[in-house]
């Protein structure tokens, strides 16, 4: 990428793509501030001219974003621009983020975050502005696979004939939700999951006073995912056994029921967890679908590479028995299923009560 600034080959679009907690968003801001710095160093921008604190601020006048908002009693057409305050404080808080925590931060985890349709006048009216002092306008468009589909088609037209000097910078989680028509347009820039040294250097600078045996284990779980593993060292931290995940809470549940088929119990289970929004609906089935591999490992008697926590196993001391090697591929599928299902929006009280009953044949298989 530094090569490309260089020599002058810098790609008008661009994708940064990435999982979770990789911090593409934080390198797609790093980079931007890196082609407007006044003073750039070899691999990375001064930090001390005028553009560059602008960019560590946020409030630079060429910097501009695009990213998944919500409606709200008094917005009733939102665009971003009716949240960026919000959304630069968001930024301001940590260097690592997820979809799910900008929604958290909204106080709207309960609702799905779109890119709507009214974006598209917003983003042609940032395209036809003239720069106001960098060398580059820059557009960064977080999360493009939420966006409406006539505000993607808008965007289409932008990164083909875009002016002079005009960069989008696109970053995402799943590229398979982006139009094909955007994709071909742009460069794609793969960031990796980090390294498992490179996770505990970081937990290292996170947390000085942690044991260090905490933080190799943490960073083992955390399978280069630096959100996860600060949300595992907060757990642990705060009290290993007791600090327990809403995750680890709700899947310990799940199971005991699917166990009991105590049919009030589990209908009042479905009643709750119907409730929680889709994104934590979907991240609840991708834990359900990591301790279900850890335990896995455990039965095969694989306990080195097993990676859990202290309260994860103490559950999984007895659990592990139940899964093997008849049953986890045929869970794998259902849990799969409702994380699919999810998405396209199903019901979800039919959903997870589905899922829950088939779970509790699936384990009985011995």
């Amino acid at each position: 990428m530094i090569e490309t600034v260089e020599k002058g080959r810098i790609s008008h679009a661009q994708l940064f793509l990435g999982s979770e907690g990789t911090g593409k968003l934080s390198l797609a801001l790093a980079y931007a501030q890196y082609i407007n710095c006044e003073n750039p160093t070899g691999n990375d921008a001064c930090g001390e001219c005028k553009s560059c604190k602008k960019f560590n601020n946020l409030v630079h006048p060429d910097l501009h974003f695009v990213f998944p908002v919500v409606r709200t009693p008094k917005i009733s057409k939102p665009v971003s621009l009716d949240f960026i305050d919000k959304w630069r404080e968001f930024l301001s808080t940590k260097k690592f983020y997820s979809y799910n925590d900008w929604l958290e931060f909204l106080g709207t985890e309960n609702l799905q975050g779109s890119i709507y349709a009214q974006e598209s006048q917003e983003i042609i009216r940032i395209v036809n502005l003239k720069t106001f002092e960098a060398r580059y306008k820059i557009i960064i468009i977080y999360m493009p696979e939420k966006m409406n589909i006539t505000a993607a088609n808008k965007l289409l037209k932008a990164i083909e004939e875009p002016p002079p000097n005009t960069l989008f910078l696109l970053v995402s989680e799943d590229e398979s939700q982006i139009l094909t028509t955007i994709l071909s347009r742009t460069q794609l820039v793969k960031v990796p999951l980090l390294q498992q040294e490179d996770v505990e250097e970081a937990l290292k600078m996170l947390y000085p006073d942690a044991p260090i045996e905490l933080i190799n284990d943490v960073a083992k779980i955390s399978s280069g995912n630096l959100i996860t593993a600060q949300k595992i060292m907060i757990e642990e931290l705060s009290g290993g056994e007791t600090g327990v995940s809403e995750n680890f809470n709700r899947f310990t549940k799940f199971m005991r029921l699917a166990f009991s088929r105590n049919f009030i119990e589990i209908n009042a289970f479905v009643e709750e967890i119907s409730k929680i929004g889709r994104e934590k609906q979907k991240q609840f089935i991708e834990y359900s679908l990591r301790i279900l591999r850890e335990n896995f490992i455990l039965n095969k008697q694989m306990n080195e590479i097993a990676f859990l926590t202290k309260s994860e196993m103490k559950f999984s001391a007895n659990f592990y028995k139940f899964i093997n090697e008849k049953n986890i591929f045929h869970l794998y599928e259902e849990f799969n299923k409702a994380y699919a299902d999810i998405i396209r929006n199903a019901a979800a009280k039919i959903l997870f009560m589905d899922l829950i009953l088939k779970t509790s044949k699936l384990l009985r298989i011995k």
